[in-house]
């Protein structure tokens, strides 16, 4: 028998019982559809999670106060002081080579008013490194200069979210706003960087001078003079990054006067020990979902298998009638191999197409992230080709080794 002999008996044998062949199919196309949709979410979360990389930075180092013992051993708050100053700042810029950029800064949050438009947002007073660490890029109008952070300068630069909140179309460069109830002036507005990692609005926010915000918002906390809430830094080459974060820990206790045993009054956060964490966790999700997608074309294989053994149950006298004719083993095999694969083909092609829909509609009506692309697709053809072969081999084998004399006996 030619190719196009074997396939023209599988159709005609499945048209024979086309209900029957339509339900066997469905398993496949279920699980056909589910590896398409999850392999797609799982890639587009994955595609997430490197923006987030670049977004927060993987060669970043987070310092902020940590908790303490106070009276009685009682474990104070890391809101109720503040253990970090400039001094720290300097410190670590002068004595680890390694750093690339180092920036303290203080934070709030406000009332921004311009004319009858006003938004609560959040400020920070930072110092000139923070917007190289934070990758910020002034969009319109100009940065702070160097006299802006010595003499408090009450100026401002605003975010995306905030310009457009006060000014609607115009940059408002040159506009003087309020911050709580001190006028500034606005100097420069910051290009747009939309959501960010962890579904904040990064544009949602005013930038001054470290001093500015420390004397003129800030106003009476009762905080040291020098004091900042947070130290950011980055190191040119990754490597370093855990060295550095050593280093880091070492002099700020030895500035700090803690002794061995005693804990820390800061924490250092690594920035990519949180992404790997969110990647680790991301993956296990995914091999998750592979799993839940495979026993689904499992359970459609087995469908597959049962069905093409009912069916050589029923046609047992047509199979010892072709072998009478003329027909090996060999014809007998590949005819029922070729229903199986035909089976789980046509069911793999309608769940390449419900996968892709169902894909784009989980990526237009839901938050997940989604990435399709033609890798997936071609995976998914070669599972639904390879569920067909391997279900299908052990009836078309059994059909095969059948007895013709013993086939043609059965009523």
């Amino acid at each position: 028998m030619t190719f196009l002999d074997i396939l023209r008996t599988a159709i005609h044998a499945l048209r024979g019982n086309w209900m029957r062949s339509a339900l066997t199919s469905l398993g496949v196309i279920i699980g056909i559809a589910a590896v398409i949709v999850m392999v797609s979410v799982g890639q587009g979360t994955q595609r997430e999670i490197d923006s987030l990389v670049s977004g927060l930075g993987s060669q970043r180092l987070d310092i902020s106060p940590g908790s303490r013992r106070g009276p009685g051993g009682a474990r104070q708050s890391a809101s109720s002081f503040f253990t970090l100053g400039e001094g720290d700042v300097d410190a670590i810029r002068g004595e680890i080579p390694e750093v690339q950029y180092v920036a303290g800064a203080l934070r709030g949050g406000t009332q921004v008013v311009f004319a009858e438009n006003n938004a609560a947002t959040n400020w920070q007073g930072v110092q000139p490194d923070w917007f190289a660490i934070n990758d910020w890029e002034i969009g319109e109008g100009a940065g702070f200069d160097a006299q802006d952070y010595s003499s408090a300068a009450k100026h401002v630069i605003i975010g995306e979210t905030v310009r457009r909140l006060l000014f609607g179309e115009d940059s408002g460069v040159g506009q003087t706003i309020r911050l709580g109830r001190v006028p500034f002036t606005v100097v420069g507005t910051l290009a747009p960087k939309g959501q960010g990692g962890f579904g904040q609005d990064q544009d949602d926010i005013v930038m001054v001078p470290l001093e500015t915000g420390r004397r003129r918002l800030l106003g009476m906390m009762g905080m040291p003079p020098d004091a900042v809430m947070q130290i950011a830094l980055t190191v040119a080459n990754a490597d370093d990054l855990d060295y550095v974060q050593g280093e880091v820990e070492a002099l700020l206790r030895q500035r700090h006067k803690i002794r061995p045993g005693d804990d820390d009054d800061f924490r250092v956060r690594n920035i990519s020990e949180i992404v790997a964490t969110r990647t680790a966790t991301t993956n296990l999700m995914s091999k998750l979902l592979g799993a839940v997608a495979t026993i689904c074309l499992i359970i459609g294989g087995i469908g597959i298998m049962n069905i093409m053994l009912v069916s050589v149950t029923e046609r047992i006298r047509e199979i010892g009638l072709r072998m009478a004719v003329g027909a090996g083993p060999s014809d007998v095999r590949r005819q029922f191999l070729a229903e199986a694969m035909l089976i789980s083909l046509i069911g793999g092609v309608i769940g390449i197409g419900i996968g892709v829909v169902g894909a784009l509609l989980v990526g237009k009506f839901s938050e997940l992230p989604v990435a399709l692309n033609g890798q997936v697709v071609a995976l998914a053809a070669v599972f639904s080709i390879s569920t067909g072969l391997f279900f299908g081999y052990y009836p078309a084998r059994k059909a095969s080794q059948l007895d013709p004399i013993e086939a043609l006996r059965q009523q």
